[in-house]
């Protein structure tokens, strides 16, 4: 499938910068089951300063902010060729061993809620493919998708006990459960697109485990499936820090605003 992406970021800060670096994970990695066939990025009152892969082999442009600025802009547009591979991303590849995938982080950390919910899954634990789908519609039937209760600095543990979150949130719970038995796991933050519209207000992540046999395996616990050709991989990590699209520090103000426009659409062959 051949997808068409482009997403504008917005910060509009309250008083003008005196100094900012971005960190920006933007663009999809050509990797097993999707090749990038172009990809442009321009900015308003900001300069690229060094293109690098991390450690997770994702692709990172640091950017400085003009002095003086009250707003940036960020824009990205591309294509990107996709296939179906049932959400099965294959072998390890990679700076970091897998081990490195079974430590928890302060925000995958599970305590008694995710635990329990581990617990409740003894049947299924024998078959680590078969735990890993049961894990998932766990997660989904105890954690109501529901936007503005959580945020960024939502722990996986806080989101189990308030029972809603949404996309992160369910990736998170979801690394934090599969860690506890040993499971390779990251964190996977990308484009979707949507079957009802083409315009988001976001961008989309999910997680992925490695399995003996296959290698990395795909579950979008918020939408109850594994990965199919409208998913398109930017960056993955141990969690959402590692692979947020946008981190950086500013210095002399405050943000006052940050606004994401997504759009997401299948591209005619002949396009």
């Amino acid at each position: 499938m051949k997808l068409s992406i482009r997403h504008t970021t917005r910060y509009r800060f309250s008083e003008p910068v005196v100094h900012a670096l971005q960190r920006l994970r933007l663009k999809p990695k050509s990797t097993q089951g999707q090749q990038v066939l172009n990809w442009k990025m321009s900015y308003e009152n900001a300069s690229p300063e060094l293109d690098y892969d991390d450690q997770h082999f994702n692709a990172i442009t640091l950017v400085s902010v003009d002095s003086g600025v009250t707003e940036v802009v960020v824009q990205c547009e591309g294509t990107v060729l996709t296939e179906d591979n049932a959400g099965v991303i294959g072998h390890h590849s990679g700076h970091l061993p897998l081990w490195s995938f079974l430590g928890q982080t302060r925000l995958t950390k599970p305590g008694p809620r995710i635990r329990a919910m581990v617990s409740s899954l003894e049947e299924a634990k024998g078959d680590r493919l078969a735990f890993l789908h049961a894990l998932s519609s766990r997660i989904s039937e105890q954690v109501e998708y529901r936007t503005g209760q959580t945020g960024p600095a939502t722990t996986a543990e806080e989101a189990a006990e308030l029972g809603l979150g949404v996309c992160q949130d369910h990736a998170h719970i979801f690394i934090g459960a599969a860690r506890l038995m040993d499971i390779p796991v990251r964190y996977v933050s990308g484009y979707l697109m949507m079957n009802d519209r083409i315009d988001q207000e976001a961008t989309h992540a999910w997680a992925e485990a490695h399995v003996d046999g296959l290698g990395w395996v795909g579950f979008d616990i918020s939408n109850g499936i594994s990965p199919d050709p409208r998913y398109v991989r930017v960056a993955t990590g141990l969690d959402y820090r590692d692979a947020a699209p946008i981190t950086g520090i500013s210095f002399g103000t405050a943000n006052e605003m940050l606004r994401v426009d997504v759009a997401v659409e299948q591209q005619q062959a002949d396009q």
